[in-house]
């Protein structure tokens, strides 16, 4: 029964990692990366490591993606202030 569980936390981790490196969109991405803490974080529970789930929901599912999207609005606003204004 375990190693069934493993089996599918294992494929889903894999099938959001491809899911995160497909998307082009950065604020997706950032989302898609969100998805992809928590079911690392499931993972990480199924092997018996709540330890390490619960820093992976804090910094992989919460701050990561928090700093990417701030970053890409910041990157976004810089490039519409230097446009040549007609």
């Amino acid at each position: 029964m375990t190693d069934a569980v493993i089996v599918v936390a294992l494929l889903l981790v894999a099938a959001s990692a491809t899911v995160a490196v497909a998307t082009r969109d950065p604020e997706r991405q950032a989302l898609v990366l969100s998805v992809l803490g928590v079911v690392l974080a499931v993972l990480f529970t199924v092997l018996q490591a709540p330890d390490v789930a619960l820093s992976q929901i804090a910094v992989g599912s919460a701050v990561t993606p928090l700093l990417l999207l701030l970053t890409v609005r910041k990157v976004r606003r810089r490039a519409r202030e230097k446009e040549p204004r007609s």
